[in-house]
This record gives C-alpha cells, sequence and structure tokens, in this order.
C-alpha cells in the first residue's frame, strides 16, 4: 500500500478546500463540522458562482459566506473588495465581527462595519486608510456614496443578508440604488429567510445564473426548556443574577460569559456572594477543565460560569439552567449554549439577559429558534428575602435535629445570666455573627407607579416630530422605525407613538435630539421620500414641495440605470 493510499479523505471543513489559515481560526472557536448550509454554498462560492440562499437566521450562513470571501481576497490590496449589507446595525456589527473572526490568522485584514447612528469620521477615516471589507446598512451605504466617500469600483463580492428583513423596513429601493452602483463583474450572493416577490425579482435582476440553496427551516431547540428574557435596566445584572439564584430553586446551572476574563471576575463575585461556582475557560488547562465539571457532576459546586467555547460538548445531566450573563452574538451559539440543559428527557431552564440595544439580536434568535422568549420578572426584594428567611429557619431546624448542642446551650445560659442578656437576643447576635456583615433581608423597593392611559401629550423627554411622509407614500410604521432606529441609533423604547396622516406623519422622540442629528435624518429616504423631519411646531421642512424621487436620485448619483 502506497503512502498515499495511507491517507485518509479530508472531513469536515478542511473537505471543502478553505485555506489552512481559515481552519485554523474555525478550530480556535470550535467549529467542527459545517452546518448544511455552509456544505452547500461555501464549494459555489469558492468557485465564483452567484448563489440565492433560503435559509433561517441561526442555520450558519455567516460563516456560508464569509469564510469564502476570506479565502479569496487579496490582502496585498487595501481597496475594498467586499460589501455586506443588512438590515440592521446589530447584524452589521455581528458580521464584522465574525469575519475579524475568522480572519484571525490573516495578518494585515481590515473590515470596517458602517451604520447609521454612529459618527461620520471614524468610518470616514478608516475608508481613507482602506479596507478589504464594508459590512453596512443601506442607508448609511447610500449617504457614503452621495458624499464620495465609498469607492466601489474594485469590488468583486457583494452579499445581501436577511434580504426579507431589508423588504420590510423598507430598505429594497436604496438596495437596488447600491447594487446598481456596483462592477457588472461581481459575485452577489442573496440570503433571506423568505422568497416574496419583490426578493425573487431582484435576485432576476441582479444574479447571474444563480445557484440555488433552500435549507428548510425547523425548530432548533427542545420542547422542554423554557425560554425566557430579561431586558437589562434598573438592576446591575450581578444583582439581577444573584436574585435569581437566591429566589429560582435550580439544581446546577451554567452562566454563560462572553470573555475569558468575564468567566473569571463572574465567578470570583459569585463565590463572595456564598455560591458554589466555578470558571472554565480556554486558558484553563485541560486536566483542571475536566475536574471542574466532575465537580459540577457530583454537587461539589452548584454553577458553572463558561466560554461558548470551554462548554461545548458539556454534558451533565444535573444542569437544570442555563443563564445567558452575556447575550450571544449569533443564534447558533444560543442554540449551542441552552443545549446543555434538559437533557435526558428532563426539562430545562433558560434565561437571557438582553440589554435595550440588543433587542435586535433577541428578535433574531426568535427566529432563528422558531420558538418564543418570554418576558421574565427578576424576583421582588421581598420574594428573596421570604427565600433567605425560610432557609434560615430551616437551617436552624436541621442543627437542632442534628444535636450535639450542649456545649453551646451552657454557653449560652452562662452568658444569659452573667450580662442579664435574654436568650433572644443572643441567638439574634450569634445569627448576625454568622452574615458577616452581609445583610440578611434586602431593603423593600418602592411601589411601581399604577399604569394610567396614555396621555395625549408627549412622556415627559419626549416630544413630537414631523416626517414629510404619509399614506400617499405607502408609509408603514415599521418602515419608519426600521429607519429612524438604524440612522439615529435608537432603541424601540425612545421612539414612542406613530400617528400617520395622507402627506405627512408624527413620531414621538427624544425631545432633544442633537441638530446635528435632525439635519442627518431629513435626509433619510423612507417609502420613496426624505423624512425632511422637524419639531412640531416649527414650520414642516420644504412645505408644499414634492419630495425628490428615488430614481432621480439614482441618477444624479450613478447615471441612468443600467443591467449587471
Amino acid at each position: 500500500m502506497s503512502a498515499d493510499e495511507d491517507l485518509s479523505p479530508p472531513t469536515g471543513f478542511a473537505a471543502l478546500d478553505l485555506p489552512e489559515p481559515l481552519l485554523r481560526a474555525l478550530r480556535d472557536v470550535g467549529y467542527e463540522t459545517p452546518s448544511p448550509i455552509q456544505s452547500q454554498t461555501i464549494p459555489h462560492l469558492l468557485a465564483g458562482r452567484d448563489l440565492l440562499g433560503q435559509a433561517q437566521t441561526g442555520t450558519g450562513k455567516t460563516a456560508a459566506f464569509a469564510l469564502p470571501i476570506l479565502a479569496r481576497l487579496d490582502r496585498s490590496r487595501p481597496v475594498l473588495q467586499a460589501l455586506v449589507l443588512t438590515p440592521t446595525r446589530e447584524l452589521a456589527i455581528q458580521v464584522a465581527e465574525a469575519l475579524q473572526r475568522y480572519a484571525a490568522h490573516l495578518p494585515g485584514f481590515r473590515v470596517l462595519p458602517i451604520y447609521g447612528g454612529q459618527s461620520y469620521g471614524p468610518q470616514l477615516n478608516a475608508l481613507a486608510r482602506g479596507v478589504h471589507v464594508v459590512v453596512g446598512t443601506p442607508g448609511r451605504i447610500i449617504d457614503h456614496l452621495g458624499r464620495g466617500a465609498l469607492d466601489l469600483s474594485q469590488l468583486r463580492h457583494v452579499v445581501l443578508d436577511e434580504a426579507d428583513e431589508m423588504l420590510r423596513m423598507g430598505f429594497i429601493d436604496d438596495v437596488e440604488t447600491i447594487l446598481r452602483a456596483t462592477p457588472a463583474a461581481r459575485q452577489t450572493a442573496l440570503f433571506s429567510a423568505t422568497l416574496p416577490p419583490p426578493i425573487r425579482r431582484i435576485a432576476q435582476t441582479y444574479l447571474r445564473e444563480p445557484v440555488e440553496v433552500t435549507i428548510a427551516g425547523k425548530s432548533r431547540t427542545a420542547d422542554n426548556i423554557r425560554q425566557r428574557y430579561w431586558i437589562v435596566s434598573g438592576v446591575h445584572k450581578l444583582d439581577a443574577l444573584t436574585r435569581i439564584l437566591e429566589a429560582e430553586p435550580f439544581e446546577a446551572m451554567i452562566v454563560f460569559a462572553r470573555t475569558k476574563v468575564a468567566t473569571d471576575d463572574l465567578a470570583e463575585r459569585l463565590q463572595a456572594r456564598g455560591f458554589a461556582a466555578a470558571a472554565i475557560n480556554g486558558d484553563i488547562p485541560q486536566a483542571q477543565r475536566e475536574k471542574t465539571i466532575a465537580m459540577l457532576r457530583d454537587g461539589a459546586i452548584d454553577i458553572l460560569v463558561a466560554t461558548d467555547v470551554a462548554a461545548r460538548g458539556l454534558d451533565v445531566d444535573r444542569i437544570s439552567h442555563v443563564m445567558n450573563y452575556d447575550v450571544p452574538t449569533d443564534p447558533e451559539s444560543y442554540v449551542h449554549r441552552i443545549g446543555r440543559t434538559g437533557r435526558a428527557g428532563r426539562s430545562g431552564e433558560a434565561i437571557l439577559f438582553v440589554a435595550p440595544r440588543e433587542r435586535g439580536l433577541l428578535r433574531m434568535i426568535e427566529r432563528a429558534t422558531r420558538q418564543p422568549i418570554t418576558p421574565m420578572e427578576l424576583p421582588t426584594s421581598k420574594m428573596v428575602s421570604d427565600v433567605r428567611l425560610a432557609r434560615f429557619k430551616q437551617q436552624i431546624r436541621d442543627s437542632i435535629a442534628a444535636g450535639g448542642l450542649e456545649p453551646f446551650q451552657s454557653a449560652i445560659e452562662e452568658l444569659e445570666r452573667e450580662d442579664n442578656i435574654p436568650a433572644l437576643e443572643i441567638a439574634a447576635a450569634l445569627a448576625k455573627l454568622v452574615r458577616k456583615g452581609v445583610p440578611f433581608l434586602l431593603a423593600p423597593e418602592r411601589p411601581e407607579p399604577e399604569e394610567r392611559p396614555a396621555p395625549r401629550s408627549p412622556e415627559p423627554g419626549m416630544a413630537a416630530y414631523r416626517v414629510e411622509v404619509g399614506h400617499i407614500h405607502g408609509l408603514k410604521p415599521g418602515n419608519l422605525v426600521g429607519a429612524i432606529a438604524n440612522e439615529a441609533r435608537l432603541t424601540s423604547k425612545q421612539i414612542g407613538r406613530i400617528d400617520i396622516q395622507k402627506d405627512h406623519t408624527f413620531v414621538e422622540l427624544p425631545a432633544e435630539l442633537p441638530d446635528e442629528l435632525l439635519q442627518h435624518l431629513k435626509k433619510v429616504w423612507v417609502a420613496g421620500g426624505q423624512l425632511r423631519i422637524t419639531r412640531d411646531g416649527e414650520p414642516p421642512d420644504d412645505a408644499g414641495k414634492r419630495p425628490v424621487k428615488r430614481n432621480l436620485l439614482r441618477r444624479r448619483l450613478f447615471g441612468k440605470p443600467r443591467k449587471p
């Protein structure tokens, strides 16, 4: 048998003909086997084919298009070679971070996320220095094209990520404007969970004989896992976690943090609060990790604080809860995380802490898993205090039942006689000593204000603004919310009521929006017209004038439309 015959055929990602630096990066992040969307699309994209992919969020499509782009980049040329369009800034950041992770062993690689709400200065400076890949939202990409800051002449790859979301948010006109400004010889990949007629039309117009790949959507999390989330507000995350640990019965819990440093820090803080916790991450030797997991399995510890990579493949039946202390940046990681509970037919609990600016990631995870994640209320201070009191009483009962109290009884009787102190006060003093200065009961919370009907005038801190698009332009609330949220970097809580009129609309926004931001929002396009936003009470911007139509703007920027 020859030496060649001894070699086994490559498996996993190695079978996809990806360069070794990319395979090394995938091993670093713990990826072993390509998902169906990855195995079916990467070979076609490496071969230079256009591609139409129908797949839910969370199927691994970011790696499906990111790895071929990185494999074919010419890093010796600091010019823009790939453009990825996303519907939201959260997804733009997530994709850019993924590209950076996969390029960990590609020296000199540069990627830039571009989205509304961020200052133009850093984006313009980075573009001037040169980047290989730009990941951005359509509105901000259009702005940079109009400024002449974005050069698409050397572009070789274009990706439309979550195209149906861009359609829903009213960005498809912008997407077409951008596509018409790209070189005809580019490679184009379009990914969408659904393929409504407008998305099909874009694929037929801008993709050249595309390969079509469809990955059937399915529920990706077990039905026996209850999934809940808490919007991080008011109470600090560590205090919120402590309340849950104290008031919610659990057998064992994995707490997921984003970084190695965070796992060590959080485990130490939980230990200081009296919990049996330990950390595992990539910096801890394998032997120590195995010992820690064995302690969790045997009940020597109850809480494991871990990173995604360190917890892959972990299988401990007694894990009843998974806590996402830091929200995962992609649904695939979320699915892997909560799969650590609900094992061996048992029920499980999954809790997700979500910052207000991370709501987009929450919706993305729900779409990917096709299961609702319900809001939860933190245990109140009274609930925590009641649990502490019940536990304290039970500890006393258990100690009495165990016996051996005679020496202590004699000491207390002597102190009672010598200092004339009632036994009740002595017992309370002993309990205080045991607590070592830690408060026994939580301070009562101030009562929440009663619900009341929404007033006709804006809430405190909010003001009414007028935009010059309305029913006649086909405006829908989702279009306006999507545009303002992306361009002004506002959360959904900062966008109040929307009142759509015939040819204009009123929307409640923070009262103190900077003038610079208002000037930017005036030029933002929604439903075929510019917002031309003004504060309510001020004369409407260019009142009585017809808005410049998008096709006229396209011609001003890029000349007559042409076939790709």
